[in-house]
């Protein structure tokens, strides 16, 4: 009697559980099928440039207190990334500390060309707002979308220049998938959510009934042989 009420729990459970382990196990199978350097597009990614030794003149901040100075570099030479204490974000000439203006349409693609290693074609580029960036943008910052011909899609700081991230096809699929993974498909960044937490609960109940019920029916065989 104590096998079969412990056998029916555990179908009850499968019937709770079945969807969710599959979407899991699909999912870890995706995420898994290709090294994480190659969903994050680091083969598409030309080498950075080397920074130049000059004599940088610090930006003028226009009395705007700054979080961080850095000195970066990119294919139009030297520049100074501002970060503001209030979560503003500037770029300034690192030769003269003159402040300048948000990245251009044109900049945008000529900046996108440079940090991708091979030649691939341009599709598009667009100008999105920090509240409007594209969810695979992540960073909510506002930025240029340049978009390739293999769907590569490489985003540019609109104030900065600095390149934020790059989005492969696969990266896309996996990031679907990551959702799904965590039951979050909105945001997909919530890893403790009551929903996510209730079904991993009830996947580990029904593997330890699972796990019970080897003994319970060895145990019924032994008797029944006796």
């Amino acid at each position: 009697m104590k096998h079969h009420r412990l056998m029916r729990w555990h179908v009850w459970l499968g019937w709770l559980i079945g969807v969710p382990i599959i979407i899991w196990t699909a999912s870890g199978l995706l995420m898994v099928a290709q090294p994480i350097e190659t969903v994050r597009g680091n083969h598409l990614r030309s080498e950075a440039p080397a920074l130049d030794a000059i004599d940088a003149v610090a930006p003028r901040l226009e009395g705007r207190q700054a979080k961080s100075l850095t000195l970066q570099q990119n294919n139009a030479g030297p520049f100074w990334v501002i970060a503001y204490a209030d979560g503003g974000k500037r770029r300034a000439d690192a030769l003269t500390g003159a402040l300048l203006p948000p990245v251009s349409g044109a900049e945008a693609n000529a900046l996108a060309r440079a940090a991708r290693s091979d030649k691939a074609a341009i599709r598009s580029v667009t100008l999105f707002t920090a509240d409007d960036a594209p969810t695979d943008q992540r960073s909510r910052r506002p930025s240029w979308q340049v978009v390739f011909d293999d769907d590569a899609r490489f985003y540019i700081d609109a104030d900065t220049g600095e390149l934020l991230s790059v989005r492969t096809r696969f990266w896309r699929a996996f990031d679907f998938m990551w959702g799904l993974h965590i039951m979050d498909l909105q945001d997909r960044e919530d890893t403790s959510h009551p929903v996510l937490i209730l079904f991993a609960a009830l996947s580990l109940a029904g593997s330890i009934l699972g796990f019970v019920m080897l003994f319970t029916r060895y145990r019924r065989k032994r008797r029944a042989a006796r």
